[in-house]
């Protein structure tokens, strides 16, 4: 493939500017133009921001990349990816390599009924599980089980279509509010209802080619708005990694028994996988159990992890477009990484935007960083425009140090309403 990439990175998350700052520090790369990218991937260095293109509009997407003359794509979120943007590049641009599995691939996050159906015919180890397309059956379904359940909108809800109902009642409250009300919208027209599983959680961040793996350290993050785990699910308000829970041993068992079963049963169903699946597992008492599949880099635990990887992370990246991961290694930093969320206040209800932010050099030659996530550019100054405003994240020798740091780190933001949570890594540190 040609010496020098030049990227078209879509999206404008906290996960998209993490991605931009990585790439960029590789020699390979030449330009990252950002679709439609935020406040933070505007300042770094070889980006542009391009408005004028949505992400969502794939045929301007590939006139964009091909009068810029780009020849890689690195699609950030995951409704791009559902929706078919690696093939749609593949059809009408076969020169520009996509870091990003096929449209059959993605269906292992776009769709729960269908990765949970995959897992049982794997043996992938999972929890008991049963899907539900009509709410009568699904609601009789509680009646007929005798243990704790998880229940799941099948599409994508931006990460907060995973219900854990306390009681039965919030049970049925919960399949009546995603089946009748569509509160998730067509994401809610099948459910899972699955065993809630108790122990630790962890996300494990996979780069592979279709054939190879090569995992970045294991994260933990925390999805409830409120210290102590309380309140509604987010689309994450912090992360840590490596997360000590997860020995080498534990390590070993997830890439035998779930990760490598599940790239070579997606290859064996003519589905191979090229890209970052990121999976989620419960650590129970009976082994890794896997939660879910994503089928992108996660965020925030992008940001945890990709700042203690010291390879370069577009060639990686090449190699997995061209299947060469094999012959690449990954060196990680012998450090800890913690990310802090810093939300609008009213997150994950709703909440103001445009409010105007003021946020403190980042100090990376101590280990000090911040990624943007819902920011722009307003007339010059740099305002609000999401949920999950900005992250603080910090790297240190111990996960003492880093949480210490990354919690320095929010004091040098600063914008009103703001909110972000107190005990990221409480687990790991109790």
């Amino acid at each position: 493939m040609a010496d020098k990439l030049r990227i078209l990175l879509i999206g404008n998350g906290g996960r998209e500017h993490t991605l931009a700052w990585k790439l960029a520090q590789s020699s390979r790369v030449e330009e990252i133009h950002v679709v439609p990218g935020n406040g933070g991937t505007a300042g770094v260095p070889k980006c542009k921001n391009i408005a004028s293109v949505s992400a969502e509009d794939f045929p301007a997407l590939v006139q964009y990349a091909r009068s810029n003359n780009l020849n890689f794509v690195v699609p950030g979120p995951e409704a791009p990816l559902v929706a078919g943007v690696t093939d749609y590049f593949k059809k009408n641009l076969p020169d520009v390599r996509v870091f990003g599995p096929s449209e059959a691939a993605a269906r292992m996050e776009g769709s729960k009924t269908f990765s949970k159906d995959f897992m049982k015919k794997h043996n992938i180890p999972t929890a008991r599980y049963e899907n539900f397309t009509s709410y009568d059956s699904a609601r009789a379904h509680l009646d007929q089980i005798d243990y704790s359940v998880v229940i799941k909108a099948d599409g994508l809800a931006a990460g907060k279509g995973v219900i854990i109902p306390q009681t039965k009642q919030e049970a049925e409250k919960a399949l009546k509010d995603i089946m009748l009300d569509k509160e998730f919208g067509a994401a809610g027209n099948s459910v899972v209802i699955e065993e809630f599983l108790e122990g630790d959680e962890i996300s494990i961040l996979s780069l592979s080619d279709g054939k190879a793996i090569l995992s970045l350290p294991p994260a933990q993050d925390h999805k409830r708005i409120g210290d102590g785990d309380t309140g509604p699910n987010t689309g994450g308000m912090g992360t840590y990694a490596p997360a000590p829970v997860a020995t080498k041993d534990i390590l070993n068992e997830i890439e035998r028994t779930a990760l490598q079963p599940t790239i070579k049963g997606m290859r064996d169903e003519g589905m191979t996988f090229v890209g970052c699946l990121f999976t989620g597992f419960m650590l129970t008492k009976n082994g890794p159990k896997v939660l879910e599949y994503n089928v992108r880099f996660g965020d925030p635990e992008s940001q945890s992890c990709l700042t203690l990887l010291k390879s370069d992370l577009a060639e990686l990246m090449v190699a997995c477009t061209e299947g060469t991961l094999s012959s690449k290694s990954m060196d990680i930093a012998a450090q800890s990484a913690c990310t802090v969320v810093v939300a609008a206040g009213g997150y994950p209800g709703s909440y103001p935007k445009g409010t105007p932010m003021q946020v403190e050099d980042a100090h990376e030659d101590a280990g000090l960083y911040y990624f943007h996530a819902g920011t722009s550019i307003k007339d010059g100054n740099l305002v609000t425009s999401g949920g999950r405003v900005i992250a603080a994240t910090a790297t240190g020798s111990t996960l003492r140090d880093a949480v210490d740091n990354a919690y320095k780190g929010v004091q040098g933001i600063k914008f009103e309403g703001m909110q972000y949570r107190k005990d990221i890594a409480h687990r790991a540190l109790r």
